[in-house]
């Protein structure tokens, strides 16, 4: 971590209080390799007192860069400096929530389709899917089901599919058999 102190007296205080903030991030996005603070006085108002910045800069790989900048009107530093410092943690804090949901997201793409289960099953040649991941429903035919396997299908068979979206909504293709349903 680097802490930059740009026209701005360096205190051990506000080096604690960025350090503190700094650690906290590792709870959003593992693999934080660089974190670097920036906190400079900007230029002066005599009517709304002086203005602070923070900038808060992360990588986290493989590809992540993240950049937030907060700025306020500062009249008591010692007093007033800790919101600004936590409006920008705040604000990074949640573009590394975001960024671990679309890492999670990728890894999940890599593994393959979602995956659901069997939730309705009709003799004329069709269902439909519960995904797992976010409990939508998907509809399919029998002609979508992998290797002839439509007969093998009952109430709660987990399946893999790739989802589409039809003309009557969302409906699932290369439907594949992944384990039996339970036993009752």
């Amino acid at each position: 971590m680097q802490v930059i102190f740009h026209n701005v007296q360096r205190t051990q205080w506000v080096d604690d209080y960025i350090a503190e903030r700094a650690q906290r991030l590792e709870r959003f996005a593992a693999g934080i390799t660089s974190c670097r603070v920036t906190l400079a006085q900007e230029q002066a108002s005599h009517h709304k007192g002086n203005r602070y910045s923070v900038l808060i800069e992360v990588h986290v790989p493989p590809q992540h860069d993240l950049s937030v900048r907060k700025q306020k009107d500062v009249r008591d530093l010692p007093q007033q400096l800790p919101a600004l410092i936590n409006l920008a943690f705040g604000a990074v804090e949640r573009q590394l929530k975001k960024t671990a949901e679309l890492r999670r997201h990728e890894e999940k793409s890599h593994d393959g389709q979602p995956r659901g289960t069997i939730e309705r099953l009709y003799d004329e040649g069709y269902g439909f899917i519960r995904a797992l991941d976010d409990q939508r429903q998907f509809y399919f035919h029998r002609n979508s089901v992998l290797h002839g396997d439509f007969e093998r299908l009952s109430i709660g068979t987990e399946v893999r599919f790739s989802p589409e979206e039809g003309e009557k909504g969302p409906q699932a293709s290369s439907v594949q058999l992944l384990a039996p349903a339970p036993s009752a």
